[in-house]
């Protein structure tokens, strides 16, 4: 899925601030995940996936910026428990069906594979500007964000535990970059004082698969059943 007016506004100071964020959360967020597959679902304009070591990197969008893989995110051409790692930026606000979305992305995951989403956080200022400005706004007050609570929902639904979070970008959506620099001491502050409003969040959410749970049998119990079913000489025998 192709977001309309993405590419333009990551060419803005306020795109450049969010990216920026990202791309360090994300950087460390992808360190450690090993594998054979890592897969980013949109946002192509960013290399989410650069600090990863996994042999297979692929970038995955419907758009027309160069890409890896152009495909549909809702039948996406990978089969099934065949990768280790799924990015997801900012696809699910901008998407139709976001709740599919995350079937078929949980479909393609192998056991024990990684999710990170990141996403627009509607409880902050960022939040409130986008419930303020005109329903047919661009890029990127034109999606439905999703709170946190709502998607560990989703995610717990499909077998998934939370691993990791971050919230950040915490200064007001300023279009200046001049203002967003004097708005900068905000992202320590926030951390400390009020780290669930920050206008940006990540999480990484790890795909469980019930293990198998053998049912070992009664040793006692079948020695005394032995000990009942032997002849009745042998028992008088015994006693």
């Amino acid at each position: 899925m192709s977001i309309p007016g993405l590419d333009e506004w990551l060419g803005t100071p306020q795109g450049r601030y969010v990216a920026d964020w990202e791309q360090r959360r994300l950087d460390d967020a992808v360190a450690d995940v090993f594998g054979f597959n890592a897969i980013q679902i949109g946002m192509p304009q960013c290399d989410f996936l650069r600090a990863n070591r996994i042999p297979l990197r692929v970038r995955a969008s419907c758009c027309d910026l160069p890409v890896d893989v152009r495909c549909d995110a809702m039948a996406l051409p990978f089969a099934t428990q065949s990768v280790d790692l799924v990015v997801l930026p900012h696809l699910l606000e901008f998407h139709p069906d976001p709740h599919q979305l995350l079937r078929e992305i949980e479909r393609i995951l192998m056991p024990e594979g990684k999710l990170i989403i990141v996403g627009f956080n509607p409880l902050s200022l960022w939040g409130l500007r986008k419930r303020t400005v005109r329903a047919r706004a661009d890029f990127p007050w034109n999606g439905e964000y999703l709170s946190l609570i709502r998607l560990k929902d989703w995610l717990k639904l499909l077998g998934f535990d939370i691993d990791r979070g971050a919230f950040g970008c915490y200064a007001p959506p300023f279009e200046r970059e001049h203002w967003l620099q004097r708005a900068g001491f905000l992202e320590q502050a926030g951390d400390r004082w009020w780290g669930f409003a920050g206008g940006v969040y990540l999480v990484r959410a790890v795909k469980r698969v019930q293990g198998i749970r053998l049912i070992e049998p009664n040793w006692k119990r079948l020695r005394l059943a032995r000990q009942t079913l032997r002849p009745v000489a042998e028992r008088e025998r015994l006693q």
